[in-house]
């Protein structure tokens, strides 16, 4: 089966086409997709390439999707619904959804979901201390995301240190970054709530702030709503911080120049991401393995040396010849670790892939 992976992006479209052994037949990134509409860059790459069935990631499924599903009117009705939920994310992927099938109307398509990996923690871990009728009458809860990239990276962890029932502490670090805390495959705890703002600080994103401050700033900063929103969303975390883009190449580069605000940017993620992975290991009774995915996940040493070092007391070591080589899936735990490190690549397309393939087996 060859399935094409649509992953709309808030201004990209990447298109690949995955066979049945996962191996990359196509690929093509548009940087400035323009919407449904915007059929070109479809046609031309699908022009001669094999297509058995369409699997679009979508990013927030509500409290309805907790697993793959068939596209559908109902499916897409209901997308638009929720589109307050994930405004830069579920619009566009509902585009993505009547250009594919504008270009393949026969083909059977599947919405996979960041969101369902998470549907899994218990009640105490996703309920809010807000008022229970809140919680009930707008399905306030902590929903998760980076799922289909934690369930990956969990799974692929699991063969590279040959304990796929480990306990395991899942890190997906990029310009977007969450943890998921998973045992036996299923997740647990995350650090990503209602929304993708919550939890460690990002390449723009806040992450965790008192809501108290927040208050605060509308009621007492004369800061505007939408201008929080904003700031919120796209002037905070290491670039509200540094003043740099935000890309920890950048922080790092200044750090490296001596530049202090960078220097105080770097150390505020990692104390956060050292905090949050301790936090996770609460939820699974310990720790076994440790994943780092995602663009920071895979391509800093640094920061997976930082994390090594800080939590240390939880058993975790990487070898630094390993660390510093790695490229690729990788096991770079030190010898005789307590808990094993892995690095392994973010393919969320090889995820897609399958839950594609066994949701049409299963029809």
């Amino acid at each position: 089966m060859r399935v094409l992976v649509v992953n709309t992006g808030s201004s990209s479209l990447k298109l690949s086409v995955l066979t049945g052994d996962g191996r990359v037949e196509a690929a093509t990134t548009v940087e400035r997709w323009e919407g449904r509409r915007h059929l070109e860059p479809l046609t031309a790459f699908l022009d001669g390439v094999q297509v058995d069935a369409v699997g679009h990631r979508v990013v927030h499924g509500g409290p309805r999707y907790v697993d793959p599903a068939p596209v559908d009117d109902g499916l897409v009705e209901y997308l638009d619904s929720i589109a307050h939920l994930a405004p830069l994310h579920n619009p566009r992927a509902v585009a993505g959804i009547y250009a594919v099938s504008e270009v393949l109307p026969d083909t059977p398509a599947v919405a996979c979901f960041d969101t369902a990996y998470h549907a899994t923690l218990p009640r105490e871990a996703h309920t809010y201390g807000l008022p229970r009728e809140w919680n009930a009458r707008w399905s306030l809860r902590r929903y998760g995301f980076h799922g289909l990239s934690h369930a990956y990276a969990t799974r692929r962890a699991g063969e590279l240190a040959g304990a796929p029932g480990a306990r395991m502490v899942s890190c997906h670090l990029g310009a977007g970054a969450s943890l998921a805390a998973v045992r036996d495959g299923v997740s647990l705890d995350t650090t990503m709530g209602f929304t993708p703002l919550a939890g460690l600080v990002m390449a723009t994103r806040s992450g965790d702030v008192d809501p108290g401050l927040l208050l605060w700033l509308l009621r007492h900063g004369g800061v505007p709503l939408d201008e929080l929103n904003e700031a919120l969303e796209r002037r905070s975390g290491l670039k509200g911080l540094s003043g740099t883009s935000g890309d920890l190449r950048d922080v790092l580069a200044g750090r490296a120049d001596g530049d202090e605000d960078c220097a105080l940017a770097f150390d505020v993620f990692v104390h956060q991401l050292c905090r949050e992975i301790a936090a996770m290991t609460a939820a699974i009774g310990g720790l076994d393995v440790l994943v780092m995915t995602g663009g920071i996940g895979e391509h800093s040493p640094l920061v997976r040396a930082q994390v090594a070092e800080r939590l240390a007391y939880l058993g975790v070591a990487v070898d630094a010849a390993r660390n510093e080589a790695a490229s690729g899936d990788a096991d770079v735990s030190a010898d005789g670790a307590a808990v094993r490190t892995v690095v392994v690549t973010a393919r969320e397309d090889l995820e897609i892939a399958r839950q594609v393939a066994a949701q049409l087996a299963a029809r």
